[in-house]
């Protein structure tokens, strides 16, 4: 006599299930069965999961500041990469660190770098030989990554600048390339690369939009790294015959504006963008007057587009204008010294604090560390 079939658990109660479980151990379980792998595979599924683990991970950050997260420089003589780990630290409220994970990074032919990262998901890039880009989406916690071929450059007289965000409306992930060339074309070229899709395509770059403070504005002969992401928009300080401006993209509605920069007393070196408190900031840096070394110039605007609310901060000694690397959520600058990896809290503290982070090529932070299958298959 046969023995009756045990009831099936419910189609629901099975994704509430894997819903609860960690990455990990769902990548394991694809193997169990086929209905197994069906359910872990399904976008629905991975939507789902993505979204309930980010909900979590922001609440988790009530116990702490963020996470750091770094490359080791590497010291291998015959090393062509600039690192081949990534690090994530967690920031805790009494200023120690502690490690959370060390990941490999896959090995890519020639050199890349980190263009950016949100909710899981890296965006690499490195440079061929062959006037293109190949750009690498990677997620760590799956060891999963997506090679992206750009197009092909005409000319290699070129300078590239890649964005990388995440559109939350969309919930989809863009990568956005920016090309400036110095002698053939006098207007910058922009491609826009969507997950959803798995295509780029070409996005115009509107003069009209970008006119709003110039009357003869002129073309955008370069565009400085890096990006930042902040108010559902990629920002690029951009050049033009005339001026420089800070050129942002909506990652929803994918235009492009014109927001204009302050304007500080001194004659900069350089500028560099970062998102402090969540609001976009400017950092000028200048050297002083009377050898008085580098000097940092901080600006915040303090109403997102409105170009009468940029307000000066402070005024920060510094060891050169390219040692900053970032802010973190609570308002600390993160920058490079003779002694490691060093904070400051401004306007409150100008007080520098040292970080237990030595040698660290790239640095990053995170307002949460999270897992996801974005990526899978």
């Amino acid at each position: 006599m046969s023995q009756p079939k045990r009831d099936q658990v419910p189609y629901d109660v099975v994704n509430d299930i894997f819903g609860r479980l960690p990455v990990k151990s769902l990548t394991r379980f694809r193997s169990v069965s086929k209905p197994c792998n069906s359910i872990i595979s399904d976008p629905t599924f991975i939507s789902t999961l993505f979204n309930l683990n980010l909900t979590k991970s922001l609440i988790s950050t009530n116990t702490h500041s963020g996470y750091l997260l770094y490359t080791p420089t590497v010291t291998t003589e015959h090393s062509s990469s600039t690192s081949k780990q990534l690090c994530t630290v967690v920031c805790n409220n009494d200023r120690t660190l502690t490690q959370v994970s060390k990941f490999e990074i896959p090995s890519f032919p020639g050199e890349y770098s980190i263009v950016g990262f949100f909710n899981s998901v890296f965006c690499l890039a490195s440079y061929h030989q062959d006037f293109y880009h190949i750009i690498y989406l990677w997620n760590p916690s799956i060891r999963k990554f997506k090679e992206l071929r750009s197009t092909r450059f005409r000319y290699s007289d070129v300078e590239v600048v890649f964005g990388f965000a995440f559109d939350s409306k969309n919930n989809d992930f863009k990568v956005l390339r920016l090309v400036t060339f110095r002698e053939k074309k006098p207007q910058a070229e922009a491609e826009l690369y969507t997950l959803s899709t798995d295509s780029w395509r070409k996005v115009i770059i509107t003069t009209e939009s970008l006119r709003g403070y110039e009357p003869n504005f002129g073309s955008i002969v370069s565009v400085l790294p890096h990006s930042v992401f902040c108010n559902g928009a990629l920002h690029f300080i951009a050049k033009t015959c005339c001026h420089h401006f800070i050129l942002s993209f909506d990652v929803h509605d994918e235009t492009f504006h014109e927001i204009k920069l302050p304007q500080p007393q001194n004659h900069s070196l350089s500028f560099q963008l970062a998102v402090f408190k969540g609001l976009l900031a400017v950092l000028f840096f200048f050297f002083g007057l009377y050898n008085t070394g580098c000097l940092c110039d901080f600006w915040v605007m303090e109403e997102y587009g409105v170009v009468g609310s940029w307000a000066r901060k402070c005024l920060i000694p510094v060891d050169s204008p390219h040692d900053f690397y970032c802010c973190t959520d609570n308002g600390e600058l993160l920058f490079k010294s003779a002694n490691g990896l060093v904070s400051i809290n401004p306007p409150e503290s100008l007080n520098w604090s040292i970080l237990a982070i030595e040698d660290a090529n790239w640095v990053g932070f995170s307002a949460n560390s999270m897992e996801s299958l974005v990526l899978l298959d």
